[in-house]
């Protein structure tokens, strides 16, 4: 079996998976906003590369009407699993395949890359983060599917894992937490060690950091890292750092940032930290939410950004930005998003080119 690795975020895509919100007992009244800011996200990274859009069959000309995907008048075609899909001018395609709900990050394949490049598709087993949500079992086999739509080898792995609780470097480092992948609720019958070993064999990583904490309101995923900490490039970490001594994460992102200064990564280098000491807190008629400014998505030449529509977004678009070079950062209101339980990079999962150096930093 070829020896496979997951690039990092910023490797060049092939394109972005998002799909379709559909959890009536999530969402409750606020499930038209949702599918409004999943629409806006889609289009903004639709300007950077090509959004593919997975609706449950009979939801896909509502996620075409909304994205874009069909003012134009294009025609749908069959795929090879049966689904219809539909190309615009907007750069997103609409699917059809079965769904529980909308979290692709967690849900669909974490796709690597073996040393020529080319592609596969490993298929974690998801619960709903701990059985939070039921039905699960349809989001449970979705990536299955979308790689067999994609024409991807499928690397099966009997170890639940959502991608938000994971960041790399593609170069042989992993983040992740404690507070999540510890966690009773996923894989009871795994130690830390075999945790280690499974990622290992699976996504080609040589060093996983620990990190103690994810946040502390984050009770639906158990503290992903991806609301606390990313890879920006070989080296270099985005941290959530709460200026504010009364946020309930003032103290816990202040002992991840002390383990990510102890630490080298998989190469031996000390990591250059950047620090987003901004927070935002919207108000919503279901009560406050937080918007983390952490949860971005990391495209081609460009970062999407969740924003609460708050005074102090500009200065964590302007922090983001810094650690991002050359690309064009924007911000998109996503507060009922966050209601749901998380932001944009829950809401997306890349598609690495075949034959691309997956370490490529931009």
């Amino acid at each position: 079996m070829a020896e496979y690795r997951m690039p990092a975020e910023w490797s060049e895509h092939e394109g972005c998976l998002m799909a379709w919100p559909t959890r009536e007992e999530l969402w409750g009244s606020v499930l038209d906003e949702a599918k409004e800011e999943y629409a806006n996200v889609a289009r903004a990274i639709a300007a950077f590369e090509p959004v593919t859009m997975v609706a449950p069959p009979g939801h896909g000309d509502e996620a075409r009407a909304r994205c874009g995907d069909s003012a134009t008048g294009a025609t749908g075609t069959t795929g090879a699993t049966g689904t219809t899909e539909a190309t615009g001018a907007t750069g997103i395609t609409v699917i059809e395949l079965p769904l529980d709900d909308s979290w692709f990050r967690d849900s669909a394949p974490l796709f690597v890359l073996d040393a020529d490049g080319n592609r596969a598709g490993v298929d974690f087993r998801f619960n709903a983060w701990g059985g939070k949500h039921h039905p699960f079992d349809a989001d449970d086999r979705v990536s299955a599917l979308l790689l067999e739509h994609l024409g991807v080898d499928r690397i099966a792995s009997d170890m639940i894992l959502e991608g938000g609780a994971i960041t790399v470097d593609g170069e042989g480092t992993l983040i992740t937490t404690e507070q999540c992948l510890l966690h009773p609720n996923r894989n009871p019958g795994l130690s830390r060690d075999e945790i280690e070993a499974e990622l290992t064999s699976r996504l080609g990583v040589t060093k996983v950091i620990w990190l103690p904490y994810g946040g502390l309101l984050d009770t639906e995923t158990d503290g992903h890292v991806d609301g606390s900490c990313a890879f920006a490039a070989p080296g270099k970490v985005v941290v959530s750092l709460p200026s504010d001594p009364d946020h309930p994460d003032y103290a816990r992102m202040r002992a991840n940032r002390a383990v990510l200064e102890a630490v080298t990564d998989a190469r031996g280098r000390r990591l250059e930290i950047v620090d987003v000491p901004q927070t935002a807190f919207a108000d919503l008629a279901e009560g406050e939410v937080e918007v983390s400014y952490l949860n971005y998505y990391v495209a081609n030449s460009g970062v999407v950004v969740p924003v609460a529509g708050l005074p102090q977004d500009e200065d964590a678009l302007a922090v983001i930005a810094s650690a991002y070079p050359g690309r064009k950062v924007v911000g998109v209101r996503t507060p009922v998003i966050a209601f749901g339980g998380g932001g944009v990079h829950c809401i997306t999962q890349q598609i690495p080119v075949v034959r691309s150096s997956p370490n490529t930093a931009g």
